[in-house]
């Protein structure tokens, strides 16, 4: 398992993962505009180095996109009225629209990346018309920065600095993956 996670795919260059993120944000303004009452979600995953989809990413994505639905459909008011799901090189991405409160879904949001065992590896950006189309921050409702699961230092800073090399990162993810592959087996 620890081989294939990265040993297989194509690599994606910083101007393919930057003209993903531009379609993304195209989308998720169309969604906005499209549902203006609604909420939309985006789940994708953050993986280090150019290696971004493979058979086994695929398959942790698919763990998470299946914990995190059955998170909102927990939520008796919370209803999927859109799917739209993408397969790219860039990685896999789910695209929600929910008729919930923008509130209501970032909490859900929030405790799939903090409680799921691979949340970590997740973001799920929750925004709306009433966001301006901009994912809502976790500051906005009091909580810290998302931690760095190797040191636990805010993220972003080691992201920034370049704290981690793309191989301590990548053991990192390696090592979470084959724990949840061990503690699946044992359920």
């Amino acid at each position: 398992m620890e081989e294939q996670l990265f040993s297989v795919g194509k690599s994606q260059s910083i101007g393919d993962v930057l003209m993903n993120k531009d379609l993304r944000a195209r989308l998720q303004e169309k969604l906005c505009s499209q549902f203006p009452a609604c909420v939309v979600v985006t789940l994708k995953m953050n993986i280090p180095g150019p290696v971004k989809n493979n058979e086994e990413l695929e398959e942790l994505f698919d763990y998470g996109k299946k914990d995190f639905i059955e998170r909102l459909l927990n939520v008796e008011s919370i209803h999927i009225l859109k799917k739209i799901e993408w397969n790219k090189d860039t990685g896999k991405e789910l695209f929600l629209v929910l008729n919930s409160s923008v509130s209501d879904v970032k909490k859900i949001s929030i405790e799939f990346e903090e409680h799921f065992a691979l949340g970590r590896l997740f973001d799920a950006d929750v925004l709306s018309k009433s966001t301006g189309a901009k994912p809502v921050s976790r500051k906005s409702f009091g909580l810290p920065a998302r931690k760095c699961y190797l040191c636990g230092r805010p993220s972003k800073e080691c992201a920034r600095s370049r704290k981690h090399s793309v191989s301590e990162l990548q053991a990192a993810l390696n090592l979470l993956w084959k724990n949840f592959g061990e503690k699946r087996k044992l359920s």
